[in-house]
């Protein structure tokens, strides 16, 4: 058996994230703001973008070397042309525990049965409010509140049971909010996850003051719908469990900017072009695309990536602070480039 890779600080490499796309179909101020992501952005050409025959030989090499997990990120992910196609063939990789998949939901009312048939064992959706005025301001189209719903609902009956629901919290946009998501989602056995504002790429406007404390959300929440802390489901989870002391279901709390978990992060990242990323807020990727394309055997992709991860060093999130007031290493890649 092939010997896992470990980084300098001990973690080793357990999930994958692949992009399948740059591109998406709304233009969330957070993540891609219709200002800087506008009519004339160049997205890649589809011949940089890994196929998914690629995407599936790196997947093996991936778990050759110890990844269990995989998701489907872009991007919107839905928009790549026979997406189920792709999570038939991950899914059927010797050694995959758990494939998922992060979308804005738009086209699950389409997509979702033949997700699941393909074997996609979870969804994560992202909704940033239940307001359609505040909705469609945050993802810069206009779309309604229940274009997304109708999509978890479509999911629902395909046969996702447990879906987890992303709400990025911003000061004076929607944390006024998270009281009212919570009580919408609760009971329904989905998981509202309260994400707080980061710092990703250099084009989302982030600012210190912008970002709600996932204590501040706890305090609000519990103040109306009594919390307790529970374990994580497995170590390196980001996000920290709460429950209803009603019994009624619980929550997550994604606290990258004030409570840092960066110690126990096991992720991995590849680009729609095939760059391997060893953090979220990486400023360049390494590039795989290219071995797969001059003829490296998998033994050699193999030794690449093994090399790149015991060299991996990355804690942006515990020194955020030093690199933000300094302004040095402020060149990050975006997110929409590398998935959440």
């Amino acid at each position: 058996m092939t010997q896992q890779p470990i980084d300098i600080l001990a973690r080793p490499m357990r999930d994958l994230r692949i992009s399948v796309t740059d591109r998406c179909n709304l233009r969330c101020t957070y993540c891609m703001p219709a200002e800087i992501f506008d009519k004339d952005h160049a997205f890649l050409p589809r011949g940089e973008i890994l196929s998914y025959e690629e995407i599936v030989r790196l997947a093996r090499i991936f778990v050759g070397l110890g990844v269990k997990k995989l998701r489907i990120t872009g991007g919107e992910p839905t928009l790549r042309r026979d997406l189920p196609g792709l999570i038939a063939q991950l899914r059927a990789i010797e050694g995959v525990e758990d494939v998922a998949l992060t979308t804005n939901g738009l086209l699950l009312t389409k997509l979702a049965t033949h997700l699941r048939a393909a074997g996609l064992d979870r969804l994560t959706v992202s909704l940033d409010s239940l307001d359609d005025a505040i909705f469609g301001r945050i993802n810069g189209r206009g779309v309604h509140v229940q274009a997304v719903l109708d999509g978890i609902a479509a999911a629902e009956a395909a046969g996702f049971e447990r879906l987890k629901i992303n709400m990025v919290v911003q000061r004076s946009v929607n944390d006024h909010e998270v009281v009212s998501m919570a009580k919408h989602f609760k009971n329904t056995g989905h998981i509202v996850r309260f994400i707080e504002f980061m710092d990703v790429g250099t084009t989302n406007g982030w600012r210190m003051d912008l970002v709600v404390p996932a204590r501040d959300v706890i305090a609000r929440i519990g103040a109306e719908m009594p919390l307790e802390p529970i374990d994580p489901n497995y170590r390196g989870e980001v996000a920290a469990r709460y429950r209803y002391k009603d019994g009624m279901g619980e929550i997550g709390i994604i606290s990258s900017v004030t409570v840092p978990f960066c110690g126990t992060c096991n992720r991995a990242r590849l680009s729609a072009k095939g760059e391997l990323f060893t953090c979220l807020f990486a400023g360049r990727g390494n590039d795989l695309r290219a071995l797969l394309r001059n003829g490296t055997s998998d033994a050699g992709i193999e030794a690449a990536v093994r090399t790149i991860w015991t060299k991996r060093d990355d804690r942006y999130s515990e020194i955020r602070t030093a690199l933000t007031a300094g302004g040095a290493g402020s060149k990050r890649v975006e997110m929409s480039y590398i998935g959440g």
